[in-house]
């Protein structure tokens, strides 16, 4: 016989479970798996500057819970329509990514909190609205 590929499988050291209960907990675990990819993709975890062991102890549950963070904030966001995904002509994506959710809760942040723009009576203009949200938007997604 003739294997075409690889061949892979899915073993389990609990002698009692079924090949279905063995399946199931490997699609459970996926979840988790893609949590840490973008974790490390996005917050830099894994390539922390940090020299110690308890220093990097410290610091991996911070970002991983600014990852709960960003997430739910980004999923209430998208319950108001506000949760934007970036593309282009070439690249149309379906669902926002983490990379959209994050820069969505930066400018939300940025939003409401720390940048303004003169009011319409002002005797100083400091930047002009449409170019203020051009900088904006090139500034959330590059941070």
């Amino acid at each position: 016989m003739r294997w075409e590929g690889s061949l892979a499988g899915f073993v389990s050291n609990d002698h009692t479970l079924e090949a279905a209960d063995i399946l199931a907990y490997f699609v459970r675990r996926w979840s988790v798996e893609t949590t840490f990819g973008l974790v490390r993709a996005h917050l830099g975890v894994e390539t922390q500057r940090q020299w110690s062991d308890k220093a990097i102890s410290r610091t991996t549950p911070v970002l991983l819970g600014l990852f709960t963070l960003v997430t739910l904030m980004a999923q209430g966001l998208s319950q108001q329509d506000l949760l934007r995904s970036q593309s282009s002509t070439w690249y149309v994506k379906a669902y926002p990514t983490f990379s959209d959710a994050l820069a969505c809760v930066r400018r939300y942040f940025w939003q409401r909190m720390y940048f303004q723009t003169s009011g319409l009576e002002a005797d100083v203009v400091k930047l002009p609205l449409n170019q203020f949200q051009l900088w904006e938007n090139a500034l959330v997604w590059a941070a």
